[in-house]
């Protein structure tokens, strides 16, 4: 008899997180388990790439009576009806990702005695005082006994993991390691109709949400000192940013008055970065910190050499060879060098180009990874 699987994520409006539960909700063998997928709001592009098969059951779906507001009413409500849930879909386990679907799934599941794999995707001491701007202690203490209760608890990165073993006060070594997976065959189908490469320009992508934690700023800062000091023989850098967010208008103000020579486009959220990774001279991910870097990934699976700061699971990204130029996080000048160095040696980013494709077929391969989740949920 198939297990049933209930799969948790706040929305999926396209970040890291809603990109990996949307693989495992296609790579899930349907011999084996029947998988199930919990939304807060049925919102975002990767709606339409969840798989036919996979019921969806959202909070949002339901009638919200009008009451008066308390602190925690709505988180009340989110756990009482996701305990229905589980009773009437008669779910066996449950996997929920991100620290906001924690809070709910770990109060619901321990009535029930339904046992729950927690994945923790960036470290929290960074990312919980910046996404939850209240009652930040309150959630750290509801959050470390929800890991406590879980049957397993999986981080994406060393990193994370040890993050999480110190700011939840975990057992040392109870987290469990499991890097994110990528999906090549189906980036290769995405970025078919890539277009080819600009000859005119070095065109730099970078893809994100445009909030504080991801770095842009500093990345406008050092495309501008890159252009004082820019190669004559080489042609100018064209950046695309790709993503949208509360800091666009602030990003698009400081490039008109830092840039000279130099250009960014700001081409907003894309369903499909994939092509413009592919067709890009190079992916570049300012970040001030990381879990595991799914656009990272995706760049190495398509072979498109990477620029990136040593933040978080990024810099375990690497085995015996170079896979990708590093700069220090928060440091316009850093990432300026290391952008230097890409245009004055191409051939070594061919070079780490090709070491990061083999790197992430050995280690970060869709079904193997598949294989290691569902091995937990079958326990």
């Amino acid at each position: 008899m198939r297990k049933r699987v209930l799969l948790m994520i706040s929305s999926m409006r396209g970040g890291g997180s809603e990109r990996q539960t949307l693989l495992l909700l296609r790579h899930l063998d349907r011999a084996r388990f029947e998988p199930h997928l919990y939304v807060i709001e049925r919102a975002g592009d990767l709606m339409s790439e969840i798989p036919d098969d996979v019921p969806v059951h959202a909070f949002a779906d339901l009638p919200q009576p009008n009451q008066l507001y308390f602190p925690g009413r709505i988180l009340r409500q989110q756990i009482a009806q996701l305990r229905e849930l589980l009773i009437k879909e008669k779910i066996a386990v449950v996997y929920d990702r991100t620290f906001a679907m924690s809070l709910i799934a770990a109060p619901a599941c321990q009535r029930l005695g339904i046992p729950r794999i927690s994945t923790i995707v960036s470290p929290p001491e960074r990312a919980l005082p910046l996404v939850e701007k209240r009652f930040v202690r309150w959630k750290r203490w509801r959050l470390s006994a929800a890991y406590r209760q879980a049957r397993t608890v999986v981080a994406v990165s060393k990193i994370a993991a040890r993050s999480a073993e110190n700011y939840y006060k975990l057992f040392p070594d109870s987290v469990t390691v499991i890097p994110n997976p990528v999906d090549r065959d189906d980036l290769l189908l995405k970025s078919a109709a890539a277009t080819p490469r600009d000859p005119d320009h070095v065109t730099m992508v970078c893809v994100g949400r445009m909030t504080s934690e991801k770095g842009h700023m500093d990345l406008i800062r050092a495309v501008a000192i890159a252009e004082t000091d820019w190669p004559a023989e080489v042609p100018p850098l064209k950046l695309i940013m790709v993503g949208d967010g509360p800091l666009r208008s602030q990003l698009q103000q400081l490039a008109s008055e830092q840039l000279k020579r130099h250009s960014i486009e700001f081409v907003g959220i894309d369903a499909n970065p994939a092509a413009r990774i592919a067709a890009a001279d190079a992916l570049v991910l300012p970040s001030l910190f990381e879990g595991m870097p799914n656009v990272v990934l995706e760049a190495m699976a398509l072979r498109t050499p990477v620029i990136a700061t040593r933040a978080g699971g990024t810099i375990e990204l690497m085995d015996q060879e170079p896979t990708m130029l590093l700069a220090d996080p928060g440091k316009p000048l850093s990432l300026a060098s290391a952008i230097g160095e890409f245009v004055r040696d191409r051939d070594a980013a061919i070079r780490r180009a090709d070491a990061a494709l083999r790197y992430v077929r050995d280690f970060h391969d869709v079904n193997q990874t598949t294989r290691r989740i569902e091995d937990l949920l079958s326990s």
